[in-house]
């Protein structure tokens, strides 16, 4: 077989029909030299990788700088209305490779590096011409659903604004010691981010416990403690179009107010030290996925951003002249035509009684014009349906930290359940179900009904999921008022998801459709008649054996383990939870294991089964499931019988970089959640436009997917939403299908029994415990229509061509689940703004 291209070079093929032109290589090279002997070394001959690294990254930063000015300096002049997008998980990915491919100066940057080194005979490792074999592994990490939105609102020319916290460590780096998780701190900012710019003149006060005073000037909070909020800004430049918004991350620091008594008496290192608990703040990112876990600490976070964004809203609402703090508006009445607020998720819901408390005890606002006004800007995305994620902090934890919003959700509270009585008049089951409060032993405040209540706008994030918001966990608010909710089905940007982690099979496509597809995903569908092309399906099934045999490649070298490229690379990755069901594969693995052993003679095709993901550190469960497949691998994997036929393969510190290599090279893409459990799920759309096939329940966005390319292309099976519901009321018994199943239950015996745990027998013991008696996922009603669904896969996949044909379907028929598409609805149901497919002025052009 051909020596497969590296990406540099499928890119450099692209660049020849123009997407992604040359540019000028000489200003680039020019440019890097500078910043590599001015800002970092003073000889090119001893420039590390890093250095390399962040003299590209300088180079490529200073093409941003004049269109992301240039682009503030434009909405301050045409006074459009912004968009804040507030989460507390803003990650923006490989900054470096992502801004190239928007700016269309990859090609450039690339043969510029490969000039300097053959100049000075640098080997920074990588094949042939391919710079990026060094460089772009330093610019490593997690690109989230939020980071793709802030690429499609850059790229539609909305004028919108992503705040979060600047996390010093980020989510954990995973370990896997003896087939264990074990975490270690995820030290991003070591050594500095070159994309960042602090901005120190616009820190802010953030106030928390004290007292609240009541007088007849008004409600004042006093004594309070102040940590200060200093603003770091990214740039997140659109495709192409020259339009640079801003991402802005708060970092805490403690004020300097240090008393000189203090140092007298001896305590000023314990003053000092004391900075620690205010900068705590952003020091590190809650990792717990779907559970909530109530920490004064998150509590602390999740005001934090809410306070600081807040008051930069308001700041840059009152003024109007670009880098002018002096107010010009002083009434809030166009506060609503002028801001949007998305909450993502409830972590921002305090966004809610924080504008009330600025506009009612600061602005002076009278109490029903505030509330108006804060129901008008903000909308909230509802991301899950487990009621073990949705946040309820006690309320005696709030009445210390934040006294004064504890009294104004209380009367939130007041008025909507009083409108709710005297619509529902002797209703009492209807008001504590509705109430924000819910009482108990503990006191709690139920932030999603904070979030709806307080939001003109709430939405889902796929179809199923915005039905089950509407008719079970909202059920409630949806009678009341039906017209607030909506469905925004997520999506991924095709520049990052297939652009520039695929450009092969980016490539391919354009042969055939041109680039038109990249701004506008549905142009896939031009593929259409294309799908029993014998040149389009010989081409896609190459591209898709060069990412299988350089994956196997980096598999070999990453985890020493061998693997057969032309087996079927069957993966499964996502964050560990008992509702995504790993379990189940595991299950499925097994059963193919026994079926090798029991009859060594059959035909099988070669498997390569590979699962990855984190588990929140306190989740023992999902640790359990880790130690399960690692365990299941160590037999497997080393048994001569089975061979090259079944391979189980578990990914560490599954993040986006080694995203970007295996969803290139996966044949199969399992998302085998509960029906009714996963909101949408992006990886799975992410599989569909990189060229691999679902397997998959009816569940999240894959109903969407397979309405889309035809559920025949999918592989579906097991209980729908409704076969949920009506196992629920009947009961699930476990032991029923175990009973029944013999191949079930040889899996279930072994993983019991320590066949795959020989060294401590009874290690699964409370893994198949939950599996038996207390399975919410309900594993094994599924597993029988799963394991026949896999045979299907099996089948299909021995017909090389026809399993090529459904790839292209698939693919073709990609096209809704673009972020671009879903921000569009975003902004044209809910944000009350239009995209834009205007260019942006370049900035070496005078402005009018």
């Amino acid at each position: 077989m051909a020596k497969p291209l590296t990406d540099g070079e499928r890119r450099k093929q692209i660049s020849v029909r123009g997407l992604a032109g040359l540019g000028d290589v000489a200003e680039v090279r020019k440019s890097f030299n500078r910043h590599l002997h001015f800002t970092l070394v003073k000889d090119r001959n001893v420039a590390t990788r890093r250095d390399y690294y962040l003299a590209l990254a300088h180079t490529v930063r200073d093409h941003l700088v004049g269109r992301w000015i240039r682009t503030q300096q434009h909405y301050y002049e045409r006074d459009p209305k912004r968009i804040y997008y507030l989460s507390l998980e803003f990650y923006m990915g490989r900054t470096l490779q992502n801004t190239m491919v928007n700016l269309g100066l990859q090609n450039a940057c690339d043969e510029a590096i490969y000039q300097v080194r053959a100049e000075v005979g640098v080997g920074l490792g990588g094949a042939g011409r391919d710079g990026r074999g060094c460089l772009w592994s330093a610019d490593r990490l997690v690109f989230t659903l939020a980071a793709c939105f802030l690429d499609s609102m850059a790229t539609l020319g909305l004028a919108a604004y992503g705040y979060g916290i600047r996390y010093e460590f980020g989510i954990f780096n995973q370990k896997i010691v003896n087939g264990w998780q074990v975490e270690e701190a995820d030290d991003w900012l070591r050594y500095g981010n070159p994309w960042e710019k602090a901005r120190p003149e616009y820190t802010l006060p953030v106030h928390f416990y004290g007292r609240v005073e009541h007088s007849a000037e008004g409600v004042r909070w006093l004594d309070t403690q102040v940590v200060l909020a200093m603003p770091y800004d990214t740039p997140v430049p659109g495709y192409k179009n020259d339009t640079v918004n801003t991402m802005r991350l708060w970092s805490a620091k403690a004020p300097n107010d240090f008393k000189l008594h203090d140092f007298n008496v001896g305590g000023y290192i314990e003053a000092v030290l004391d900075r620690n608990l205010a900068e705590n703040i952003s020091r590190v990112l809650y990792p717990n996925d779907n559970f909530f876990e109530g920490k004064e600490l998150r509590l602390k976070q999740e005001y934090f951003v809410v306070a600081a964004t807040l008051q930069d809203v308001i700041r840059r609402f009152k003024s109007a002249k670009f880098g002018c703090r002096d107010p010009v508006r002083t009434s809030f009445d166009t506060f609503p035509d002028k801001v949007a607020i998305q909450l993502n998720d409830t972590h921002p819901a305090l966004a809610i009684p924080e504008l009330m408390r600025i506009l009612v005890d600061v602005e002076k606002v009278d109490w029903d014009k505030a509330w108006d006004i804060t129901k008008k800007t903000c909308a909230y995305t509802n991301h899950t349906v487990l009621p073990e994620a949705l946040e309820r902090w006690p309320v005696s934890m709030f009445e210390k930290l934040l006294p004064r919003h504890l009294e104004i959700i209380y009367a939130i509270n007041q008025r909507h359940l009083d409108h709710v009585a005297a619509l529902f008049p002797g209703d009492v089951d209807r008001l504590r179900r509705m109430s924000v409060i819910e009482e108990g032993d503990c006191k709690r405040i139920n932030m999603a009904h904070l979030c709806v209540i307080g939001s003109h706008a709430v939405n889902g994030v796929a179809r199923i999921h915005s039905e089950i918001v509407k008719h079970s966990v909202f059920k409630d608010f949806y009678e009341l008022e039906p017209e607030k909710f909506q469905n925004k089905t997520n999506g991924i940007t095709p520049r990052r998801w297939l652009l520039l982690c695929n450009p092969g099979l980016a490539d391919t496509i354009m042969e055939r459709i041109g680039e038109g597809f990249l701004t506008d995903l549905s142009q896939l569908r031009k593929l259409l008649p294309l799908v029993n092309d014998e040149a389009l399906i010989r081409d896609v099934a190459q591209v898709k054996q060069e990412n299988k045999v350089k994956f196997s490649a980096f598999l070999e070298k990453e985890y020493g383990v061998k693997v057969n490229p032309a087996s079927m690379f069957d993966v499964h990755v996502k964050r560990i939870h008992e509702y995504k069901r790993q379990l189940l594969n595991c299950l499925h693995v097994v059963t193919l294991y026994n079926r090798i052993k029991k009859d060594p003679g059959q035909a099988f095709v070669p498997r390569t089964v590979m699962i990855g993901g984190k588990a929140a550190p306190g989740y023992h469960m999902a640790k359990m499931i880790i130690k399960l497949v690692t365990s299941i691998g160590d037999i497997v994997n080393h048994d001569p019988v089975v061979g090259g036929r079944l391979k189980v393969i578990f990914l560490e510190n599954y993040r986006v970089s080694l995203a970007e290599k295996v969803i290139p090279a996966a044949d199969l893409s399992q998302q085998i959640s509960t029906a009714g459990t996963e909101a949408s799920g992006t990886g799975n759309m992410k599989f569909m436009l990189n060229g691999a096939l679902t397997i998959g329940t009816m569940d999240g966005a894959n109903v969407e997917m397979a309405e889309e390319a035809g559920a025949e292309n999918l592989f579906i099976f097991g209980l729908r939403v409704e076969d949920v519901e009506a196992l629920d009321r009947k009961g699930y018994n476990a032991r029923e299908y175990y009973e029944r199943l013999p191949e079930l239950r040889q899996a279930v015996d072994q993983i019991s029994n320590g066949f795959f745990s020989p060294r401590k027998p009874d290690c699964f013991k409370d893994l198949v415990d939950m599996l038996l008696n207390h399975d919410r996922f309900k594993v094994f009603a599924d597993y029988e229509a799963y394991v026949a669904c896999q045979a299907r896969v099996d089948q299909l996949y021995q017909d090389p061509k026809e399993w090529t044909k459904k790839v292209i379907r698939n693919i073709a028929c990609s096209g809704k689940f673009s972020s671009d598409r879903t921000i569009t609805e975003y902004a044209r149901d809910i944000w009350g703004v239009e995209p834009s497919a205007q260019q942006a002025q370049a900035p070496s052009l005078p402005r009018d």
